[in-house]
Parts: structure tokens; sequence; C-alpha cells
């Protein structure tokens, strides 16, 4: 059973990877279009994505509009989550259904439904309904993990400080906060990364004003199949590596250097 777990999981590792293995020698091709294997390598799709501002544009847009939205929803989630979580008070299960109802619903209806209601406020192709939109479909994500952190809280840690003096700001900055501060950041996280990646409800609201990247790329693809987005694909795997791969490097390294001094 050990060896059939195993190797069920290297084909599981080969099933995630394996598209790795064509996306990025294709963003090295110098072929016109999309085409594996390459027939031949070079840095010409490179130079284009930086050099081109119809793409650096929506990048640039994306990030912009994600980072609006991590804000925002972590400001709506964090007083949400500590309400919900702990305190009681008539409606609290409508309100966390409420709260989760955008993971419920297909993104094709909420972006329709988004667009009509966001038409009606002129925000639709602005940077300000596109926010706003992400900020719907993000807060559920990020309040599933901020509740599940907030539900594990030990609150004999407040009662303690406060016991010995401390006001309840000073409680939440020095003993809460710290305590919760990984889950505050998983939340930021996903809440970002779902908003740039999201690609549903940007096409119906984003508009040439307010172009992301996933609308950008879906755009390219279903007109020219553009060897740009193996491009932006291989950078943004390498984003993710580094991300993952960066902190175990910088904590190796510093346990690595008061071993040699000890030596």
């Amino acid at each position: 059973m050990t060896r059939f777990m195993k190797w069920l999981g290297v084909v599981v590792v080969i099933f995630i990877a394996a598209p790795l293995v064509i996306v990025v020698p294709m963003s090295f091709s110098t072929a016109r279009s999309l085409q594996f294997p390459p027939p031949g390598y070079g840095l010409g799709y490179y130079q284009a994505y930086f050099s081109d501002p119809s793409w650096l544009i929506p990048t640039w847009n994306s990030i912009m509009i994600a980072t609006a939205t991590t804000v925002l929803t972590m400001l709506l989630v964090v007083p949400a989550t500590f309400a919900l979580v702990r305190h009681q008070f008539r409606g609290r299960s409508i309100a966390d259904l409420m709260m989760l109802m955008p993971l419920a619903v297909p993104s094709i209806v909420m972006a329709v439904g988004y667009y009509s209601y966001f038409g009606a406020m002129g925000i639709v192709h602005t940077h300000l309904g596109v926010v706003l939109a992400h900020t719907a479909l993000a807060v559920p994500i990020a309040f599933l993990v901020l509740s599940a952190n907030l539900k594990g809280f030990d609150r004999t840690l407040e009662r303690a400080a406060m016991s010995l003096g401390a006001s309840p700001a000073k409680t939440f900055i020095h003993v809460t906060l710290p305590i919760l501060r990984p889950g505050l950041i998983i939340s930021a996280l996903f809440a970002f990364i779902h908003s740039f990646d999201e690609t549903v409800v940007s096409i119906f609201i984003s508009g040439r004003n307010a172009e992301t990247l996933p609308r950008k790329m879906f755009d390219s693809i279903r007109q020219e199949a553009d060897p740009v987005i193996a491009v932006i694909s291989t950078l943004l795997f390498a984003l993710v590596l580094l991300g993952l791969v960066g902190p175990r490097v910088v904590a190796a390294l510093r346990n690595r250097r008061p071993r040699a001094q000890a030596a």
C-alpha cells in the first residue's frame, strides 16, 4: 500500500508539472506561434514582452488592482471575522452564509450581475469597478482562512494580558496580532493571487481602460496565439518558485552562519 501511494504521488506530480515542461521551452522559442517542440531557441519574445506597452500596461493594472483588492479585502474581512467568530447576535448565521455566497455562485453569473449593477453606477470599465468586483470574490476565501485561525486561538492569552493591566488595544497589538500574523499573511496572499488570476469577471468589467493581464492573455490567444503568453506564464511560475524556495534558502543560510561561527 505504501509503494502504491508513492507511485500515485509520483504520477500526480508528473501530471501537475507536465504543462511546465511544455510552457517553459516555448517561451524561448523562435517560432511565430505556439509550437512544441520549438524549432529554435532565443530571447526574442522576452524582449517583446518587456518592450511592448500593450503587455506592460495590463501587467501593471493587474498588480495595482490586486494590491487594492488585497487591502480592501483585509479591511472588510478582519472585523467581520472577529464579529462572526467571537460574538453571538441575531442574524449571525445569515451573515456567515452571505460571506461565503460568492463561492457557491458560478463566476459567469457573478460577472453578469456585476456588469449590470456596475453599469447602472457608471463604474464599468474602470479600475474601481474591477477592484470592487474582485474584492467581493476574494472576501470569502480570506474569511475562510482567517476564521480557521481565529477559531483555534487560545483566548486565555488575551485574558492574561488584560489581567496584567494591558488595554484591549495593546492586547490586540502585542498578543492577538502576532499569533494571527501567519493567518493574516496567508489571507492577504490568497486575496492578491485570486484577484491577479481572475479572468471571467475581468472580461466583463475591465474593458480597455482597466485591462488586466488575464484578459489580455485571453484576448491574445483567442486572436493570434501570441507566444508572449508562454513568456508571461514562465515569469509567473518563476515568481511562485522564488516565493516558495527563497524563504527556505534564507533560513538555511541563517542556520549555517551560527554553525560556522561555532566551528
